[in-house]
């Protein structure tokens, strides 16, 4: 069989700024596979773009719920770890982690699952409130939106029932 190996190009680092808008406007249009795409040739270009990671951030989560493969939350903590300033990473590692509360409760999983990824996001968001900008209160609308969600789905901690030991 013959396989074919393909190079990626790189973008000019002036192309950045509207790269990113086309990344955002993907988003938009329910494309996130698009916009990680574009993301990733940004930062190829310019590896510290803050807004290239978030937005990077955003379209990976977008996926998390979407029936095909989905790059994984693991993926996205690893460029939500690369955000410099301290409320976009806890912020964001967040908004990772109530995506994927989530995307467990739209696949049918456990709801023990979803009830623990909720309750990581509501913990990254109590941290997030602690260094928010002056009048940003981003982190406690997503914190209570958590909340509602557990509440709605009846979500519940996984309670470990205690096991007797056998008599011999």
């Amino acid at each position: 069989m013959n396989q074919e190996t393909f190079e990626l190009r790189k973008i000019h680092r002036d192309a950045v700024p509207e790269a990113i808008e086309k990344a955002e406007h993907y988003r938009l249009l329910n494309d996130p596979e698009q916009a990680e795409s574009i993301c990733r040739d940004v930062l190829r270009a310019d590896p510290e773009n803050q807004r290239a990671l978030v937005v990077l951030v955003l379209a990976m989560t977008d996926q998390f719920q979407g029936n095909g493969a989905s790059p994984g939350t693991a993926k996205a903590r690893e460029y939500a770890d690369k955000l410099k300033d301290e409320y976009q990473k806890l912020y964001y590692s967040g908004i990772i982690a109530e995506r994927e509360g989530r995307a467990f409760l739209s696949r049918g999983m456990s709801s023990a699952f979803a009830y623990d990824a909720f309750r990581a996001a509501m913990d990254l968001y109590e941290k997030a409130e602690a260094v928010r900008p002056p009048g940003n209160d981003d982190p406690i609308l997503r914190w209570n939106s958590c909340v509602r969600t557990i509440r709605r789905a009846g979500l519940r901690p996984l309670q470990e029932s205690p096991r007797e030991l056998p008599l011999e």
